[in-house]
This record gives C-alpha cells, structure tokens and sequence, in this order.
C-alpha cells in the first residue's frame, strides 16, 4: 500500500466505495478503532494530523488517518501534508478525500508522486453519460431501468450519485417480476426533489425549450433571478456572434476563436443559434434591458424573468 491515497471527484457514491474498499483492507491487517483517525479539512491543523501520520500502530502492520474534505484544508495544513509526505510512515496510511483539487497544487502533486495508483478519480459522469450511468447503476440492486424510467429518475432527483442509488434501491425493493422499471413506476414512486444548476437552465434557453425553462425555474439553487437574465443575455450575444459565424460558412473551431473560448463550450451554439432569426435574438438581448429595469423598479424579479423567457422564446 501507498503512503497516502487522494480520493478526489464531485461522484460522492464513488467516494464513499474507495473509503469502504479502503477500510476493508485495511481491517484486515489490525483493529481500526484503535488505529484510526479522521478529520475535518476545513476545521483541523495539519500539525495534528502529520503527529497522527507519526503515531505508531497498536497491534497492526497500519494505520489510517483520513482528511475529510481536504481541499478545505488551510495552506498553512496543506503545506505541512506535503512536508509530510516528502518522508512519510511506513506504517500510516493517509487517506485525503476531495470533491475539487487543481493538479497545480502543492498538495496534490505531493500525492501523486507517490505512485500511479495514488489520486483516485472519483468524478461524476458528464451530463450526456449520465442516463447511461444511471442504467448500469441498477443492476447493482437487481433490476434494469428502461432508458424513460433512467431520464425520469434524473429529472426527478438530479445527478448526485448517492441520491441516486438511494432511489433505485427503493425501486428495486417496490418492483415485482423480472421486466425492466419503466418511467411510470419512477413517477409512482419518486419525488421531485431535483435542483438545477444555472447553466442547465441556460442551455434550455439556449435550447429553445421554454417548457423546460419553467420547469426548472423553481428548483434553481444558488442564483438570483437579475443573475439568470444576465447569464441568458450573454447566451444570447454569443448566438448572435455564433449565427454571423455560420453566415460566412465558419465551424464550430470558428466560433469557439470568435467567442475566445474552448471548443467543448461551443459544441452545441450552431445548433443552437439556427434555432432563432436575428432579427428575434435582437429583440431578446433589447427586451432583456427592460426586463432588468423591471426588476429593479419594484416587480417582483421571479415575475419578470418568467415573462421574458416566455416572449423571448415564443416562435413569431
């Protein structure tokens, strides 16, 4: 075994498999409860832990000593990780758990040279993988899931993994008989509690889809309204810039050059832009001015930003 572990990706159902695999073996060699510790990055001092690292094992070949959320950790307890791990114990295991950490990082390169095997991937399939995930996911509880019912369960619940596999363990212990949970059993037996992120609902602009735009309206976390309608006016400016591309017979590279950004964030803005006129992607970015001034002169922003979207994507 490695010195030390960094278990790093936003797929928490992947996170808590490595931390169960790794207590496993590691229960294997010694009693844990006598030779474990666990702390929190965003709360502890890496002297504590590096004097945890150096503790010697009480009738076990290892310990373990696992950091929560350590890319919380402070730089001061981060440097003293990396210290650490220039000449680590023989006999700890040290087990770093994290959603995000940059590769840059002095922490983060410190583990990875430790072996090839030391930064475990843990990262959520992207959004285009994930009905695919989700039905490869439930033969784990015994049943299938048609590809509706896998949609269904991700609109209904979102893509955090652990929530997830909750649901589809609660659909294998309701389904009877050996054909695959279809959509209605989903919608039977699972409750709305999905959130949206931002950018989904921007891409549903983007989208031309004003049904799914009201749909996730409501279950958008962490955004205001005035933030929305900014996010979807320079949506908008881009499709303009994406549709004066495609009039001169430019690429997907074009316009990702145009926009000064990734070709993987402009995938899809052709498809997109040819989904509107000019002349109605003008009157959106115009509208939106004072559907702004609106929202600051005392309409109630939730009101207004439904509006615009409504007459924005509305087919003239």
């Amino acid at each position: 075994m490695l010195a030390a572990y960094l278990v790093v990706g936003d797929d928490a159902l992947k996170r808590e498999a490595v931390v169960r695999r790794m207590h496993a073996r590691l229960e294997k060699l010694g009693d844990l409860s006598f030779n474990s510790d666990i702390f929190d990055g965003a709360h502890c001092d890496g002297v504590d832990i590096v004097s945890a690292c150096n503790t010697v094992p009480f009738a076990s070949e290892k310990r373990l000593v696992q950091v929560n959320a350590a890319d919380k950790l402070k730089k001061a307890a981060a440097d003293a990780l990396s210290g650490y791990l220039a000449d680590p114990s023989e006999t700890t295991v040290l087990l770093l758990l994290a959603e995000k950490l940059a590769k840059n990082t002095k922490l983060y390169k410190a583990v990875a040279s430790l072996g090839a095997s030391a930064v475990i991937d843990c990262a959520r399939p992207k959004s285009y993988k994930m009905q695919a995930h989700v039905r490869a996911m439930a033969p784990t509880h015994g049943i299938t899931m048609t590809e509706g019912a896998a949609a269904k369960l991700i609109e209904l619940v979102g893509t955090d993994t652990v929530r997830l596999d909750n649901e589809i363990r609660k659909l294998a212990s309701a389904h009877r008989g050996s054909d695959a949970v279809n959509e209605n059993e989903v919608m039977a037996l699972v409750a709305d509690a999905s959130t949206v992120k931002p950018w989904e609902f921007t891409d549903a602009f983007a989208a031309r889809d004003a049904a799914r735009c009201l749909r996730y309206l409501p279950k958008i976390e962490d955004s205001s309204p005035i933030a929305l309608l900014a996010m979807c006016t320079s949506r908008i400016r881009e499709l303009i810039c994406a549709r004066a591309q495609l009039a001169s017979g430019g690429s997907t590279a074009a316009i990702a050059a145009a926009l000064n950004l990734p070709d993987w964030k402009v995938k899809n803005h052709a498809q997109w832009a040819r989904g509107f006129t000019d002349g109605e992607l003008r009157c959106a970015l115009i509208s939106s001015l004072e559907t702004e001034r609106k929202m600051k002169s005392g309409t109630p922003a939730d009101a207004a930003l439904t509006d615009w979207v409504v007459k924005a994507l509305a087919r003239r």
